[in-house]
């Protein structure tokens, strides 16, 4: 059973197929990829795919993504999620992303904010890292008022667009 969140103002849920077109009118903005490390969509189509795969890694406990959705409107304005779920390690990577209409609005804080308590109390996390591109001002921000601490710099550690960009590491702990 999928596990749903709710926060004041969100409700956090699992992505389903007849979300693709919600999926896609946010990935489809480059604004929105060009800190993720994927490319931008270009199909609905790739937008079913995401989900698919979304749908694998919660499977195979490799990953976890909820869709974020206001409770006061149907439709997915963005989703958050754990990358890199290692239940064994008790670590995960958290990763979020908005649809830009939705931005500066405090929605990916408040959901941040609830992935985070129910990945330390339910799913037994020790460590929760974050990895974003240097250039990613408003990530960066919004991990120091969630408590994250920078850890250091990958050089070169992601390849996206032909480029090769650093990242800096972040890390919660529990406790």
């Amino acid at each position: 059973m999928f596990p749903e969140l709710e926060t004041q103002r969100l409700r956090l849920r699992e992505i389903r197929l007849q979300d693709a077109e919600a999926i896609y009118s946010c990935f489809s903005h480059e604004q929105v990829t060009r800190y993720y490390g994927q490319d931008t969509l270009t199909s609905p189509e790739q937008a079913r795919r995401f989900i698919e795969l979304f749908a694998n890694n919660y499977a195979e406990q490799r990953g976890i993504r909820w869709g974020i959705e206001r409770k006061d409107r149907q439709g997915l304005i963005g989703t958050i999620g754990y990358n890199a779920w290692s239940p064994r390690h008790r670590r995960a990577e958290i990763g979020y992303e908005l649809h830009p209409d939705f931005w500066r609005q405090g929605y990916a804080s408040e959901a941040a904010s609830a992935i985070l308590a129910y990945g330390f109390q339910e799913l037994g996390l020790i460590r929760i890292g974050a990895v974003v591109f240097i250039e990613n001002q408003a990530s960066h921000a919004l991990l120091a008022k969630l408590g994250f601490e920078a850890e250091g710099t990958l050089r070169q550690y992601i390849y996206q667009n032909g480029t090769a960009h650093d990242t800096r590491v972040y890390s919660l702990l529990q406790g």
